[in-house]
């Protein structure tokens, strides 16, 4: 199965299933199963966006409340956490930019490509493993138990 590796928070907005675009610079003819993977890189500004809108209500699912009353987050990194179908790959124009939430959620800048995630499936637990740039190969789905070919 192919597998990408995004940042956080976006990675864990796919598998809650509050992105459905992935925006990348580059375009591929892949279509089919996909690996959500979680990159280990933990750059502050990459998390300090989880606190800003629409970030901060679209993360809601994984909202915990710490001890001392505030919110805080809890991000995997470093693993694979759901699968998906990349459905479709097409140039964004200045009139395919989604709505909010969405838009927040990329770089919907002309040129660049928007990739239509389909059949968002989170796994129940996140699976270690190391990311790579580009479109990757992950062959530890069967060992997850999660392929049912509805993909």
């Amino acid at each position: 199965m192919k597998a990408i590796t995004l940042h956080e928070p976006w990675a864990t907005l796919v598998a809650i299933g509050a992105k459905k675009i992935e925006t990348r610079g580059w375009a591929t003819r892949y279509r089919g199963p996909l690996a959500i993977h979680a990159s280990r890189s933990r750059q502050a500004w990459h998390i300090n966006v989880a606190w800003q809108e629409p970030f901060f209500t679209a993360l809601r699912p994984i909202h915990r409340k710490l001890e001392d009353g505030r919110v805080g987050f809890c991000f995997p990194f470093g693993c694979v956490i759901a699968i998906c179908r990349l459905a479709d790959c097409v140039l964004i124009t200045p009139k395919s930019v989604p709505p909010e939430p969405e838009r927040s959620f990329g770089d919907y800048t002309p040129g660049r490509y928007a990739w239509v995630l389909k059949d968002i499936k989170p796994l129940p637990e996140p699976v270690p493993v190391k990311g790579r740039q580009g479109l990757w190969e992950w062959n530890k789905l069967p060992e997850v138990g999660l392929w049912d070919n509805t993909i």
